[in-house]
């Protein structure tokens, strides 16, 4: 399945991977986004080139992807949003500059967690409130949370090991 995201006003052309279940983003579109280059091809070869480290990233982890290029399917090198992360970091832009703050900002975020796991239970609360979930939603879904490790440590012990199991068994609970 293919789709064009917009990022202030730029088109971004993407394909979701059923088998993977996650999306591709084309390369090159993230860059003429970032860096409004005339020739965003050019600029990330030369980019590869200034960030070696980039260049054998971007071969090893970024496949190329059937996607719409000028009403044809070509091959696009695309990533994954983990793999648009890492090239966003080496795009020095005035435009990626703020996602670059972001990302920084949730990586020291996420660190802090790591280290009092009570945080990260906060931060769900907080974001279950501000998309609109109920004291009430929230508790339950912590609570079957909880509930739900429990029964799948309970599961392993017991020797359920196969994936597709413990989803029949989930599946079971969440339909309770």
């Amino acid at each position: 399945m293919s789709s064009i995201k917009l990022f202030e006003q730029k088109q971004i052309r993407s394909f979701w991977n059923e088998e993977e279940e996650q999306w591709y983003f084309s390369v090159v579109d993230i860059v003429e986004a970032l860096t409004d280059s005339v020739n965003p091809t050019d600029y990330l070869k030369k980019l590869r080139k200034r960030d070696s480290e980039l260049g054998n990233y971007l071969g090893t982890n970024c496949p190329r992807v059937e996607m719409l290029t000028n009403g044809k399917k070509r091959k696009t090198l695309a990533g994954t949003i983990r793999d648009i992360y890492r090239i966003i970091q080496s795009i020095p832009s005035s435009k990626a500059e703020p996602f670059k703050r972001w990302l920084a900002k949730v990586g020291y975020e996420r660190m802090q967690e790591i280290q009092d796991p009570e945080m990260s239970l906060d931060r769900a609360r907080e974001n279950w409130q501000k998309s609109g979930r109920s004291e009430k939603w929230i508790q339950q879904r912590m609570t079957g949370q909880e509930t739900r490790n429990k029964l799948t440590d309970y599961w392993k012990e017991s020797g359920v090991q196969k994936s597709d199991e413990f989803a029949f068994l989930t599946n079971i609970i969440h339909q309770e």
